[in-house]
């Protein structure tokens, strides 16, 4: 089964303009609305508040599950920005009170405490106090989330919960005690907001449960690939539609009674869409991983999907350079899998990195792979014992030079699937190396943070460059009165 659903074409620069056009539009509703005369902080504090509670509305959408959003730029870049995005909303949230104030306090000092505290505990400004603290609340805990004595899951639903109730909070409060938004265009706008933000959370969470119930998958059979590693073997049921994806695409999978968008998890798909149903390859390592082994076969799967722009449809070139680190290697066997049912010509490279040999998994059928494949295998352990194929250490540059070898880095893709410090590290060397950086594509399913690659600097210098233009347009509406 070949793939006959497009790739969105939305690119980077179309989804940031998207971004800040959309954003000017609350804007410029309330310079169309009338007020009375403020001082010009009092005007940027307005704007900022316009500002937070439009960009916390989409958040939503901006939260990976949207494939119209996420398909070209991949999870990693869409939760990146994600995440940029709450920190400057909740900067900005932060701010609004205080610039109403700051001229007060300018002027007398202990009048602007007595302003602020009034803003801050007054009954008719409640609802944005609750606004501002379900964002802090939500922001801290998600930074903590791994220190957390809670599940993933319970994290989850305190999240959606916490932005559900401060968007809503916030509408309230820009309807009740808003300076541009109590009637007119903009609280239309708001309305509007409103009911695209309960869309939203319908599709989510309403549409997809309902999917996840209306076309289920089975478990058709599950084998031990490598210590702790488990290949899922997952077909539609009858009545399921078959599942149009590309090799190296994810899902979100569910199984039996908890098939729910809250409990999902997202895993590669280690398969060939020329091949019937899904693979998945899942390696213990949580609550809901650790039970994986021990699934029945014949258990109800729910799969939503397919996600992801990690494949050679979305990064063609003359050749490519696989680097898969422990269970990784997933999304990389999907596509060498596929290469193999295609009889792909073009040439392949892969390195598969692990800590032991026992956390190899499928290694013969790589092997074998090599045989039908202008592949090359590098096998790389931090541990003996080894075979006669394997080499002690890590990946170095010699390695990725010896990768290279008689290809144009100029028109070869490199994809990279792993631990966040050996993407970090493949990525930066291979930028050594003469590789254009935008040939260069990671997925890590991290979001947590931690080391970044000199192409993790430069996204964030971009989603910053966003953040700046928003700053611009709350000054520009702040001085234009």
């Amino acid at each position: 089964m070949t793939p006959h659903n497009p790739l969105p074409r939305f690119s980077g620069k179309a989804l940031a303009a998207a971004y800040l056009l959309t954003a000017l539009i609350p804007l410029l509703l309330a310079r169309l609305t009338s007020a009375a005369p403020m001082d010009a902080w009092e005007y940027a504090a307005a704007a900022m508040g316009v500002i937070a509670l439009w960009g916390m509305a989409v958040q939503f959408v901006t939260s990976g599950r949207f494939e119209a959003v996420s398909g070209q730029l991949g999870i990693d870049k869409i939760m990146a920005f994600h995440k940029f995005a709450a920190s400057w909303l909740a900067l900005a949230l932060v701010l609004h009170p205080l610039a109403y104030v700051f001229p007060t306090w300018l002027d007398n000092p202990d009048l602007g405490w007595i302003r602020l505290r009034f803003y801050l505990t007054d009954p008719a400004y409640r609802t944005g106090v609750i606004a501002l603290s379900s964002v802090l609340v939500m922001i801290i805990s998600s930074i903590l989330r791994d220190w957390l004595p809670w599940p993933y899951e319970a994290w989850r639903l305190a999240h959606l919960l916490l932005g559900a109730l401060a968007v809503l909070a916030g509408l309230h409060h820009a309807w009740a005690v808003g300076r541009f938004s109590a009637d007119g265009a903009l609280a239309w706008f708001w309305g509007a907001t409103a009911l695209g933000v309960i869309t939203v959370i319908g599709v989510l969470y309403g549409w997809r449960w309902w999917l996840l119930h209306r076309r289920p998958w089975r478990l058709a059979a599950i084998r031990q690939r490598a210590e702790r590693m488990w290949e899922l073997d997952i077909q539609p049921a009858p009545g399921t539609p078959a599942m149009d994806y590309f090799a190296g695409q994810f899902v979100w999978m569910t199984e039996g009674k908890r098939r729910f968008p809250l409990f999902d998890h997202p895993f590669s798909i280690a398969d060939s869409p020329q091949r019937p149903g899904l693979s998945l390859l899942i390696k213990e390592a949580g609550d809901f991983t650790n039970q994986i082994g021990h699934l029945p076969e014949g258990r109800v799967i729910g799969i939503d999907g397919p996600y992801g722009e990690f494949t050679t449809q979305a990064h063609p070139a003359q050749a490519y350079l696989l680097f898969g680190g422990g269970v990784g290697i997933a999304p990389l066997l999907g596509i060498i899998r596929d290469m193999v049912a295609r009889g792909e010509t073009r040439p392949v490279r892969l390195a598969y990195a692990v800590g032991q040999p026992a956390n190899f998994a499928c290694l013969e059928e790589l092997r074998a792979a090599a045989n039908s494949l202008d592949l090359k295998l590098w096998l790389m352990s931090e541990d003996p014992p080894l075979e006669a194929d394997m080499t002690l250490g890590r990946l170095s540059r010699e390695h990725l030079s010896s990768m290279l070898e008689g290809l144009d880095p100029a028109h070869s893709k490199a994809l990279l699937c792993g631990p966040g410090p050996m993407v970090v590290a493949v990525s930066d060397m291979l930028l050594d190396l003469g590789m254009p950086m935008q040939n260069v594509v990671y997925e890590r399913f991290d979001y947590a943070g931690g080391a970044s690659s000199r192409q993790d600097r430069a996204r964030s210098r971009n989603i910053l460059g966003i953040g700046v233009a928003l700053t611009a347009a709350v000054a520009g509406f702040a001085l234009s009165f």
